[in-house]
Protein backbone atom coordinates (compact mmCIF):
# COMPACT_ATOMS: atom_id res chain seq x y z
CA UNK A 1 0.00 0.00 0.00
CA UNK A 2 1.15 3.51 -0.76
CA UNK A 3 1.47 6.15 1.94
CA UNK A 4 -1.71 7.83 0.75
CA UNK A 5 -3.65 4.55 0.81
CA UNK A 6 -2.37 3.77 4.31
CA UNK A 7 -3.35 7.26 5.42
CA UNK A 8 -6.84 6.84 3.97
CA UNK A 9 -7.28 3.45 5.65
CA UNK A 10 -6.01 4.70 9.00
CA UNK A 11 -8.27 7.74 8.80
CA UNK A 12 -11.41 6.14 7.33
CA UNK A 13 -11.61 2.80 9.14
CA UNK A 14 -11.55 4.17 12.73
CA UNK A 15 -14.13 6.84 11.79
CA UNK A 16 -16.44 4.29 10.21
CA UNK A 17 -16.03 1.86 13.13
CA UNK A 18 -16.65 4.58 15.73
CA UNK A 19 -19.66 5.95 13.84
CA UNK A 20 -21.21 2.51 13.38
CA UNK A 21 -20.54 1.55 17.01
CA UNK A 22 -22.00 4.79 18.37
CA UNK A 23 -25.04 4.53 16.11
CA UNK A 24 -25.63 0.88 17.00
CA UNK A 25 -25.14 1.62 20.70
CA UNK A 26 -27.62 4.50 20.62
CA UNK A 27 -30.09 2.37 18.67
CA UNK A 28 -29.68 -0.54 21.08
CA UNK A 29 -30.03 1.77 24.06
CA UNK A 30 -33.18 3.40 22.70
CA UNK A 31 -34.62 0.00 21.74
CA UNK A 32 -33.88 -1.35 25.19
CA UNK A 33 -35.49 1.66 26.85
CA UNK A 34 -38.53 1.44 24.59
CA UNK A 35 -38.86 -2.30 25.20
CA UNK A 36 -38.60 -1.68 28.93
CA UNK A 37 -41.40 0.87 28.68
CA UNK A 38 -43.53 -1.55 26.65
CA UNK A 39 -42.94 -4.34 29.18
CA UNK A 40 -43.88 -1.97 31.99
CA UNK A 41 -46.97 -0.92 30.04
CA UNK A 42 -47.99 -4.55 29.55
CA UNK A 43 -47.37 -5.37 33.19
CA UNK A 44 -49.43 -2.39 34.32
CA UNK A 45 -52.28 -3.39 32.02
CA UNK A 46 -52.20 -6.94 33.38
CA UNK A 47 -52.22 -5.66 36.94
CA UNK A 48 -55.10 -3.37 36.06
CA UNK A 49 -57.00 -6.32 34.60
CA UNK A 50 -56.24 -8.43 37.66
CA UNK A 51 -57.46 -5.72 40.00
CA UNK A 52 -60.55 -5.26 37.84
CA UNK A 53 -61.63 -8.93 37.93
CA UNK A 54 -60.86 -9.15 41.65
CA UNK A 55 -63.14 -6.17 42.25
CA UNK A 56 -65.84 -7.64 39.98
CA UNK A 57 -65.70 -10.90 41.91
CA UNK A 58 -66.08 -8.97 45.16
CA UNK A 59 -69.08 -7.12 43.68
CA UNK A 60 -70.71 -10.42 42.65
CA UNK A 61 -70.02 -11.86 46.09
CA UNK A 62 -71.68 -8.80 47.67
CA UNK A 63 -74.75 -9.32 45.45
CA UNK A 64 -75.29 -12.86 46.72
CA UNK A 65 -73.90 -12.55 50.25
CA UNK A 66 -77.23 -12.03 52.03
CA UNK A 67 -78.78 -15.10 50.41
CA UNK A 68 -75.62 -17.19 50.83
CA UNK A 69 -75.14 -16.29 54.49
CA UNK A 70 -78.75 -17.10 55.42
CA UNK A 71 -78.95 -20.37 53.46
CA UNK A 72 -78.03 -23.81 54.69
CA UNK A 73 -75.62 -26.15 52.93
CA UNK A 74 -78.49 -28.04 51.29
CA UNK A 75 -80.78 -25.11 50.46
CA UNK A 76 -81.47 -25.80 46.80
CA UNK A 77 -83.80 -22.80 46.46
CA UNK A 78 -81.07 -20.45 47.68
CA UNK A 79 -78.60 -22.09 45.29
CA UNK A 80 -81.01 -21.57 42.41
CA UNK A 81 -81.58 -17.89 43.30
CA UNK A 82 -77.81 -17.31 43.58
CA UNK A 83 -77.21 -19.03 40.20
CA UNK A 84 -79.83 -16.80 38.56
CA UNK A 85 -78.32 -13.65 40.04
CA UNK A 86 -74.80 -14.58 38.91
CA UNK A 87 -76.02 -15.49 35.44
CA UNK A 88 -77.58 -12.06 35.08
CA UNK A 89 -74.46 -10.19 36.14
CA UNK A 90 -72.70 -10.47 32.80
CA UNK A 91 -70.88 -7.41 31.42
CA UNK A 92 -69.62 -6.52 27.98
CA UNK A 93 -69.32 -8.94 25.08
CA UNK A 94 -67.13 -11.46 26.87
CA UNK A 95 -67.62 -10.59 30.55
CA UNK A 96 -69.49 -13.08 32.72
CA UNK A 97 -69.33 -14.98 36.01
CA UNK A 98 -68.99 -18.75 36.21
CA UNK A 99 -69.58 -21.27 39.01
CA UNK A 100 -68.32 -24.83 39.38
CA UNK A 101 -68.62 -27.23 42.26
CA UNK A 102 -65.63 -28.93 43.77
CA UNK A 103 -66.20 -32.01 41.63
CA UNK A 104 -65.87 -30.01 38.40
CA UNK A 105 -69.56 -29.77 37.47
CA UNK A 106 -70.62 -26.50 35.87
CA UNK A 107 -73.33 -24.62 37.78
CA UNK A 108 -73.32 -21.22 36.04
CA UNK A 109 -72.01 -20.27 32.60
CA UNK A 110 -74.31 -17.75 30.89
CA UNK A 111 -72.27 -17.50 27.62
CA UNK A 112 -71.63 -21.21 27.04
CA UNK A 113 -74.84 -22.95 28.05
CA UNK A 114 -73.66 -26.29 26.69
CA UNK A 115 -71.36 -26.53 29.69
CA UNK A 116 -74.21 -26.33 32.26
CA UNK A 117 -74.65 -29.46 34.35
CA UNK A 118 -71.65 -31.27 32.86
CA UNK A 119 -68.43 -32.27 34.50
CA UNK A 120 -65.30 -30.52 33.15
CA UNK A 121 -62.74 -31.60 35.72
CA UNK A 122 -60.55 -33.30 33.11
CA UNK A 123 -60.65 -30.38 30.65
CA UNK A 124 -57.16 -29.56 29.32
CA UNK A 125 -56.27 -26.47 27.20
CA UNK A 126 -53.80 -26.33 24.29
CA UNK A 127 -50.91 -25.69 26.70
CA UNK A 128 -51.67 -28.85 28.70
CA UNK A 129 -53.20 -26.95 31.61
CA UNK A 130 -56.06 -28.71 33.50
CA UNK A 131 -58.14 -25.56 33.63
CA UNK A 132 -61.11 -26.43 35.87
CA UNK A 133 -59.02 -28.55 38.21
CA UNK A 134 -56.52 -25.67 38.66
CA UNK A 135 -59.32 -23.13 39.20
CA UNK A 136 -60.85 -25.33 41.91
CA UNK A 137 -57.48 -25.81 43.58
CA UNK A 138 -56.75 -22.06 43.52
CA UNK A 139 -60.14 -21.22 45.02
CA UNK A 140 -59.88 -23.84 47.76
CA UNK A 141 -56.38 -22.55 48.63
CA UNK A 142 -57.84 -19.14 49.51
CA UNK A 143 -58.64 -17.69 46.11
CA UNK A 144 -56.47 -16.01 43.52
CA UNK A 145 -55.56 -15.69 39.86
CA UNK A 146 -54.98 -18.33 37.21
CA UNK A 147 -54.09 -17.87 33.53
CA UNK A 148 -55.10 -20.35 30.82
CA UNK A 149 -56.50 -20.59 27.31
CA UNK A 150 -60.24 -20.49 26.77
CA UNK A 151 -62.71 -20.09 23.94
CA UNK A 152 -63.82 -16.51 23.47
CA UNK A 153 -67.68 -16.35 23.25
CA UNK A 154 -67.81 -13.36 20.90
CA UNK A 155 -65.50 -14.85 18.22
CA UNK A 156 -65.21 -18.57 19.03
CA UNK A 157 -61.43 -18.27 18.86
CA UNK A 158 -59.17 -19.54 21.62
CA UNK A 159 -57.38 -16.79 23.49
CA UNK A 160 -55.36 -16.27 26.66
CA UNK A 161 -57.56 -15.58 29.68
CA UNK A 162 -56.87 -14.73 33.31
CA UNK A 163 -59.51 -15.43 35.95
CA UNK A 164 -59.94 -14.59 39.60
CA UNK A 165 -61.71 -17.28 41.68
CA UNK A 166 -62.76 -17.70 45.27
CA UNK A 167 -64.54 -20.48 47.17
CA UNK A 168 -68.08 -20.73 48.54
CA UNK A 169 -67.22 -23.54 50.92
CA UNK A 170 -70.71 -23.92 52.39
CA UNK A 171 -71.97 -25.20 49.03
CA UNK A 172 -68.60 -26.58 47.76
CA UNK A 173 -68.70 -24.02 44.94
CA UNK A 174 -66.12 -21.78 43.31
CA UNK A 175 -67.10 -18.38 41.95
CA UNK A 176 -65.02 -16.51 39.42
CA UNK A 177 -64.77 -14.23 36.45
CA UNK A 178 -62.04 -13.40 34.00
CA UNK A 179 -60.85 -11.23 31.15
CA UNK A 180 -59.31 -12.15 27.84
CA UNK A 181 -55.78 -10.88 27.22
CA UNK A 182 -55.75 -10.70 23.43
CA UNK A 183 -56.55 -6.98 23.54
CA UNK A 184 -53.59 -6.46 25.91
CA UNK A 185 -51.28 -8.39 23.60
CA UNK A 186 -52.65 -6.52 20.59
CA UNK A 187 -51.85 -3.18 22.22
CA UNK A 188 -48.40 -4.46 23.18
CA UNK A 189 -47.77 -5.65 19.63
CA UNK A 190 -48.87 -2.30 18.26
CA UNK A 191 -46.54 -0.58 20.71
CA UNK A 192 -43.69 -2.85 19.56
CA UNK A 193 -44.36 -2.04 15.92
CA UNK A 194 -44.46 1.66 16.72
CA UNK A 195 -41.26 1.31 18.74
CA UNK A 196 -39.48 -0.44 15.83
CA UNK A 197 -40.66 2.24 13.45
CA UNK A 198 -39.42 4.99 15.76
CA UNK A 199 -36.11 3.12 16.16
CA UNK A 200 -35.67 3.00 12.39
CA UNK A 201 -36.51 6.68 12.15
CA UNK A 202 -34.05 7.47 14.95
CA UNK A 203 -31.37 5.40 13.24
CA UNK A 204 -31.99 7.23 9.97
CA UNK A 205 -31.83 10.61 11.71
CA UNK A 206 -28.61 9.68 13.50
CA UNK A 207 -27.14 8.45 10.23
CA UNK A 208 -28.21 11.61 8.38
CA UNK A 209 -26.59 13.75 11.06
CA UNK A 210 -23.50 11.71 11.91
CA UNK A 211 -22.43 10.57 8.44
CA UNK A 212 -22.23 14.08 6.93
CA UNK A 213 -20.53 15.33 10.10
CA UNK A 214 -17.98 12.52 9.94
CA UNK A 215 -17.43 13.15 6.24
CA UNK A 216 -16.88 16.86 6.85
CA UNK A 217 -14.38 16.18 9.64
CA UNK A 218 -12.70 13.46 7.61
CA UNK A 219 -12.49 15.65 4.48
CA UNK A 220 -11.08 18.53 6.49
CA UNK A 221 -8.45 16.30 8.10
CA UNK A 222 -7.52 14.79 4.76
CA UNK A 223 -7.29 18.22 3.14
CA UNK A 224 -5.04 19.50 5.91
CA UNK A 225 -2.95 16.33 5.89
CA UNK A 226 -2.51 16.23 2.13
CA UNK A 227 -1.87 19.96 2.00
CA UNK A 228 0.85 19.58 4.62
CA UNK A 229 2.22 16.55 2.81
CA UNK A 230 2.18 18.39 -0.51
CA UNK A 231 4.02 21.29 1.08
CA UNK A 232 6.53 18.92 2.67
CA UNK A 233 7.02 17.11 -0.65
CA UNK A 234 7.59 20.45 -2.37
CA UNK A 235 10.16 21.48 0.20
CA UNK A 236 11.82 18.08 -0.03
CA UNK A 237 12.02 18.34 -3.82
CA UNK A 238 13.51 21.82 -3.56
CA UNK A 239 16.02 20.56 -1.02
CA UNK A 240 16.89 17.56 -3.19
CA UNK A 241 17.36 19.75 -6.24
CA UNK A 242 19.43 22.20 -4.22
CA UNK A 243 21.69 19.32 -3.19
CA UNK A 244 21.92 18.18 -6.82
CA UNK A 245 22.66 21.71 -8.01
CA UNK A 246 25.29 22.07 -5.32
CA UNK A 247 26.83 18.77 -6.36
CA UNK A 248 26.90 19.84 -10.01
CA UNK A 249 28.43 23.20 -9.08
CA UNK A 250 31.08 21.50 -6.99
CA UNK A 251 31.75 18.97 -9.74
CA UNK A 252 32.18 21.80 -12.25
CA UNK A 253 34.61 23.56 -9.92
CA UNK A 254 36.61 20.38 -9.30
CA UNK A 255 36.60 19.59 -13.00
CA UNK A 256 37.98 23.06 -13.82
CA UNK A 257 40.55 22.84 -11.07
CA UNK A 258 41.70 19.42 -12.24
CA UNK A 259 41.73 20.35 -15.91
CA UNK A 260 43.00 23.92 -15.77
CA UNK A 261 45.10 23.74 -12.61
CA UNK A 262 46.58 20.41 -11.57
CA UNK A 263 46.53 18.97 -15.08
CA UNK A 264 48.41 21.98 -16.51
CA UNK A 265 50.93 21.88 -13.69
CA UNK A 266 51.55 18.18 -14.32
CA UNK A 267 51.95 18.86 -18.04
CA UNK A 268 54.62 21.44 -17.21
CA UNK A 269 56.42 18.92 -15.03
CA UNK A 270 56.26 16.32 -17.79
CA UNK A 271 57.68 18.71 -20.37
CA UNK A 272 60.48 19.60 -17.97
CA UNK A 273 61.30 15.95 -17.41
CA UNK A 274 61.21 15.24 -21.15
CA UNK A 275 63.59 18.15 -21.69
CA UNK A 276 65.84 16.80 -18.97
CA UNK A 277 65.75 13.42 -20.61
CA UNK A 278 66.81 14.83 -23.98
CA UNK A 279 69.71 16.69 -22.36
CA UNK A 280 71.10 13.60 -20.64
CA UNK A 281 72.54 12.08 -23.80
CA UNK A 282 75.86 11.46 -22.16
CA UNK A 283 74.34 10.24 -18.89
CA UNK A 284 74.22 6.69 -17.88
CA UNK A 285 71.61 4.39 -19.35
CA UNK A 286 70.03 3.84 -15.90
CA UNK A 287 69.39 7.53 -15.42
CA UNK A 288 67.89 7.82 -18.90
CA UNK A 289 65.59 4.85 -18.22
CA UNK A 290 64.45 6.26 -14.86
CA UNK A 291 63.55 9.58 -16.44
CA UNK A 292 61.60 7.85 -19.23
CA UNK A 293 59.67 5.73 -16.69
CA UNK A 294 58.83 8.86 -14.67
CA UNK A 295 57.56 10.63 -17.80
CA UNK A 296 55.42 7.59 -18.66
CA UNK A 297 53.90 7.43 -15.13
CA UNK A 298 53.28 11.16 -15.22
CA UNK A 299 51.48 10.86 -18.57
CA UNK A 300 49.23 8.12 -17.12
CA UNK A 301 48.46 10.35 -14.14
CA UNK A 302 47.53 13.24 -16.44
CA UNK A 303 45.20 10.97 -18.46
CA UNK A 304 43.56 9.70 -15.24
CA UNK A 305 43.04 13.25 -13.97
CA UNK A 306 41.50 14.26 -17.29
CA UNK A 307 39.20 11.22 -17.15
CA UNK A 308 38.11 12.10 -13.62
CA UNK A 309 37.58 15.70 -14.69
CA UNK A 310 35.45 14.59 -17.62
CA UNK A 311 33.33 12.29 -15.40
CA UNK A 312 32.77 15.05 -12.88
CA UNK A 313 31.59 17.53 -15.51
CA UNK A 314 32.11 16.80 -19.23
CA UNK A 315 33.28 19.91 -21.05
CA UNK A 316 31.29 18.81 -24.09
CA UNK A 317 28.02 19.23 -22.14
CA UNK A 318 28.72 22.90 -21.58
CA UNK A 319 30.61 23.61 -24.82
CA UNK A 320 28.84 21.47 -27.45
CA UNK A 321 25.49 20.44 -25.89
CA UNK A 322 23.69 17.31 -24.72
CA UNK A 323 23.96 15.19 -27.88
CA UNK A 324 27.74 15.58 -28.07
CA UNK A 325 28.13 14.80 -24.37
CA UNK A 326 25.99 11.65 -24.55
CA UNK A 327 27.75 10.54 -27.77
CA UNK A 328 31.14 10.99 -26.11
CA UNK A 329 29.91 9.12 -23.01
CA UNK A 330 28.48 6.24 -25.07
CA UNK A 331 31.53 5.84 -27.32
CA UNK A 332 33.87 5.68 -24.31
CA UNK A 333 31.51 3.12 -22.76
CA UNK A 334 31.56 0.99 -25.93
CA UNK A 335 35.34 1.23 -26.22
CA UNK A 336 35.78 0.26 -22.59
CA UNK A 337 33.28 -2.65 -22.49
CA UNK A 338 33.16 -3.90 -26.08
CA UNK A 339 29.35 -3.63 -26.11
CA UNK A 340 27.80 -3.13 -29.58
CA UNK A 341 26.47 0.46 -29.60
CA UNK A 342 23.63 2.05 -31.58
CA UNK A 343 23.00 5.83 -31.35
CA UNK A 344 19.99 7.73 -32.73
CA UNK A 345 19.88 11.43 -31.81
CA UNK A 346 19.10 13.10 -35.14
CA UNK A 347 15.52 14.08 -34.18
CA UNK A 348 16.52 15.78 -30.92
CA UNK A 349 16.20 19.55 -30.53
CA UNK A 350 18.47 20.68 -27.72
CA UNK A 351 16.41 23.52 -26.24
CA UNK A 352 16.47 22.24 -22.65
CA UNK A 353 17.34 24.53 -19.77
CA UNK A 354 20.82 23.73 -18.33
CA UNK A 355 19.52 21.91 -15.20
CA UNK A 356 17.31 19.66 -17.36
CA UNK A 357 20.19 19.03 -19.77
CA UNK A 358 22.37 18.02 -16.84
CA UNK A 359 19.63 15.75 -15.46
CA UNK A 360 19.29 13.88 -18.78
CA UNK A 361 23.07 13.43 -18.99
CA UNK A 362 23.32 12.15 -15.40
CA UNK A 363 20.48 9.67 -16.01
CA UNK A 364 22.28 8.36 -19.09
CA UNK A 365 25.58 8.21 -17.17
CA UNK A 366 24.02 6.22 -14.31
CA UNK A 367 22.18 3.93 -16.73
CA UNK A 368 25.41 3.07 -18.57
CA UNK A 369 27.16 2.44 -15.25
CA UNK A 370 24.36 -0.01 -14.29
CA UNK A 371 24.62 -1.76 -17.66
CA UNK A 372 28.37 -2.13 -17.27
CA UNK A 373 28.24 -3.40 -13.69
CA UNK A 374 25.12 -5.59 -13.65
CA UNK A 375 23.44 -6.41 -16.96
CA UNK A 376 26.17 -8.32 -18.87
CA UNK A 377 24.65 -6.97 -22.08
CA UNK A 378 26.21 -7.32 -25.53
CA UNK A 379 24.11 -4.70 -27.31
CA UNK A 380 23.08 -1.21 -26.26
CA UNK A 381 20.80 1.28 -28.00
CA UNK A 382 20.46 4.97 -27.07
CA UNK A 383 17.77 7.09 -28.68
CA UNK A 384 17.31 10.80 -27.97
CA UNK A 385 14.51 12.71 -29.67
CA UNK A 386 11.99 15.53 -29.30
CA UNK A 387 8.27 14.85 -29.60
CA UNK A 388 5.90 17.83 -29.79
CA UNK A 389 8.33 19.99 -27.90
CA UNK A 390 8.93 17.34 -25.22
CA UNK A 391 12.33 15.73 -24.74
CA UNK A 392 12.52 11.93 -24.75
CA UNK A 393 15.39 9.50 -24.11
CA UNK A 394 15.34 5.72 -24.43
CA UNK A 395 18.16 3.36 -23.40
CA UNK A 396 17.75 -0.35 -24.17
CA UNK A 397 20.03 -3.34 -23.64
CA UNK A 398 19.79 -7.13 -24.05
CA UNK A 399 21.14 -7.93 -20.58
CA UNK A 400 19.69 -10.03 -17.80
CA UNK A 401 17.45 -7.22 -16.51
CA UNK A 402 16.34 -6.24 -13.04
CA UNK A 403 14.71 -9.63 -12.50
CA UNK A 404 18.05 -10.88 -11.24
CA UNK A 405 17.70 -8.63 -8.21
CA UNK A 406 16.88 -10.60 -5.01
CA UNK A 407 13.10 -10.66 -4.20
CA UNK A 408 11.99 -7.86 -1.91
CA UNK A 409 15.14 -5.83 -2.45
CA UNK A 410 14.36 -2.15 -2.94
CA UNK A 411 15.68 -0.03 -5.81
CA UNK A 412 19.26 1.10 -5.42
CA UNK A 413 20.30 4.63 -4.65
CA UNK A 414 21.29 5.18 -8.28
CA UNK A 415 17.80 4.42 -9.62
CA UNK A 416 16.23 6.56 -6.91
CA UNK A 417 18.50 9.49 -7.81
CA UNK A 418 17.57 9.07 -11.48
CA UNK A 419 13.85 9.17 -10.65
CA UNK A 420 14.29 12.22 -8.42
CA UNK A 421 16.20 14.11 -11.11
CA UNK A 422 13.46 13.46 -13.68
CA UNK A 423 10.61 14.07 -11.22
CA UNK A 424 12.04 17.51 -10.32
CA UNK A 425 11.14 18.70 -13.83
CA UNK A 426 7.67 17.13 -13.72
CA UNK A 427 8.90 14.28 -15.91
CA UNK A 428 8.48 10.54 -15.80
CA UNK A 429 10.95 7.65 -15.88
CA UNK A 430 9.65 4.19 -16.83
CA UNK A 431 11.74 1.03 -16.53
CA UNK A 432 10.57 -2.15 -18.29
CA UNK A 433 12.81 -5.07 -17.40
CA UNK A 434 12.53 -8.72 -18.39
CA UNK A 435 14.53 -11.77 -19.38
CA UNK A 436 15.27 -10.25 -22.79
CA UNK A 437 16.76 -7.03 -21.41
CA UNK A 438 15.90 -3.68 -19.89
CA UNK A 439 14.27 -0.66 -21.49
CA UNK A 440 14.52 2.76 -19.77
CA UNK A 441 12.35 5.62 -21.01
CA UNK A 442 12.68 9.21 -19.80
CA UNK A 443 10.00 11.77 -20.69
CA UNK A 444 10.30 15.47 -19.83
CA UNK A 445 7.48 18.02 -20.23
CA UNK A 446 7.62 21.17 -22.35
CA UNK A 447 8.43 23.24 -19.28
CA UNK A 448 11.89 21.63 -19.13
CA UNK A 449 12.76 23.43 -22.35
CA UNK A 450 11.18 26.80 -21.59
CA UNK A 451 11.00 29.25 -18.74
CA UNK A 452 13.05 27.90 -15.76
CA UNK A 453 10.34 29.20 -13.42
CA UNK A 454 7.94 26.63 -14.89
CA UNK A 455 10.18 23.69 -14.04
CA UNK A 456 8.29 20.97 -12.18
CA UNK A 457 4.91 21.87 -13.72
CA UNK A 458 3.20 19.57 -16.21
CA UNK A 459 3.13 20.91 -19.75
Amino acid sequence: MTFRQKLLVLAVVPLIVVTVCVTLFLTWQSTRLAQSNIDAFQENMLKSKEAEIANLTSVALSAIRSIYDQASSNDELAKSRVAQILASLDYGKDGYFFVYDYDGNNVVHPRQLFRHGKNWLELVDSDGDRVISELIRTARDGGGLHQYKWQKPSTGATADKISYVLALPKWNWILGTGVYLDDVYAQTKAANVAMQERTRESFAIVALVSVPAVLVVFSTCLYVTFDERKMADGLLKKLTQRVIDTQETERSRLARELHDGISQELLGVRFAMELAGRRTTDATADLKSAIDESVKALSNTIREIRSISHDLRPRALDDMGLTAAIKNLAEKFAARTGVELSLDMQQFIDDLVPPARTAIFRVAQEALNNVERHSKATRLQIKLWTEKGRARMQISDNGRGLGSRPPGQAEGLGLQNMRERVAHFGGLMIIDSGDDGTNLLVMLPKSAGGDPSLIGKAA
